[in-house]
């Protein structure tokens, strides 16, 4: 389970949060170079990517993983478990860059400007099952939310191949296999605008509702996938439009609150083990696992752009409490 809230600001700043709701904790704030070499847990061939990163994720060795990020262009991606709903394909082909599902965000930031780039070269990825794999990799259902500064948000499923692209102005994701179903369930809540049912929402827009609540439900308070979708879409659109980036941040913490599952060991193992806050314009990632009280931003500097080697920074799961006297 997780939950993906995209907003924009007056200032025109765009921001893309999410919560990480898995059975335990294995992500750190980290930094990858430009023209860093990595294999694909696939077939090992050996990818360069373009340009730098910060985000969430992991590296060793033998594996790199990253959740969530955004690239010295502002390109803005989150992997989200995606229940029953994956394709992925089972057969080798060395015409196409074939990755494990878990690595496609990672070659999207390293290797994209734009979501219009994507477009144009999603044809030649494909994500594999790990029926013919070098590595075992299980089959970790994903689908993915990309944003960019234009002000473009999507969803990419890989219900089918080539890669669905989905348009997502409403800017709210969770792990349901239907988007489009999710969409509808929201018409008993709030009232879309003319422009959104017609599908011509202009880029920035920050509200793709009327405002108008009356005779509409209010939205549930449970933690299914469904429940959440509705219920951080419903409080987005009610809850003033921020002013910049400090305002964006802390708008995006407090509506991560109302879908940020807490930790229940006696009646399911997953919980939000982290919430994150990426911001395209100053290529920032905010970071906060569970048990942190205060939140680690990490900043992709141009003095950065220089770097050679990927640097993992480790924050303690742990209360931190500032005391005044």
């Amino acid at each position: 389970m997780c939950t993906s809230i995209y907003q924009v600001t007056f200032d025109h700043t765009h921001l893309l949060a999410r919560t990480m709701d898995w059975p335990a904790l294995a992500v750190s704030p980290l930094f990858v170079p430009r023209q860093f070499k990595w294999a694909t847990a696939f077939d090992h061939r050996i990818y360069t990517n373009k340009y730098a990163m910060v985000g969430g994720g992991s590296l060793s060795a033998t594996r790199i993983d990253v959740s969530d990020g955004v690239n010295e262009h502002g390109l803005m991606a989150q992997k989200l478990t995606f229940a029953n709903g994956a394709h992925y394909v089972d057969e080798r082909n060395q015409g196409k860059v074939q990755l494990a599902a878990y690595e496609f965000i990672f070659w999207l930031l390293g290797n994209f400007r734009t979501v219009a780039e994507i477009e144009e070269h999603l044809g030649e990825v494909e994500l594999m099952s790990e029926k013919n794999s070098d590595t075992k990799y299980g089959n970790p259902e994903l689908h993915f939310a990309v944003a960019d500064r234009t002000g473009r948000i999507v969803v990419i499923e890989p219900t089918q191949n080539p890669l669905r692209v989905i348009e997502n102005p409403l800017g709210v994701v969770t792990n349901s296999p239907n988007f489009e179903k999710q969409l509808q369930q929201m018409e008993k809540y709030v009232e879309f605008t003319p422009a959104f049912n017609k599908h011509r929402v202009p880029l920035n827009t920050p509200r793709v509702t009327t405002g108008r609540l009356s005779g509409k439900t209010n939205p549930p308070g449970y933690y299914s996938p469904s429940a959440r979708f509705v219920r951080a879409a419903y409080l987005k659109e009610r809850s003033d439009v921020p002013q910049d980036e400090k305002h964006g941040v802390i708008s995006e913490w407090h509506l991560l609150d109302s879908v940020t599952v807490p930790q229940n060991t006696r009646h399911q193992s997953t919980y939000s083990v982290y919430r994150a806050v990426t911001v395209a314009e100053s290529r920032s990632y905010y970071f906060q696992p569970y048990h942190r009280g205060d939140i680690t931003k990490l900043q992709l500097t141009p003095e950065m752009l220089s770097w050679d080697k990927p640097k993992v920074y480790h924050v303690p799961d742990q209360l931190t409490v500032r005391e005044v006297k």
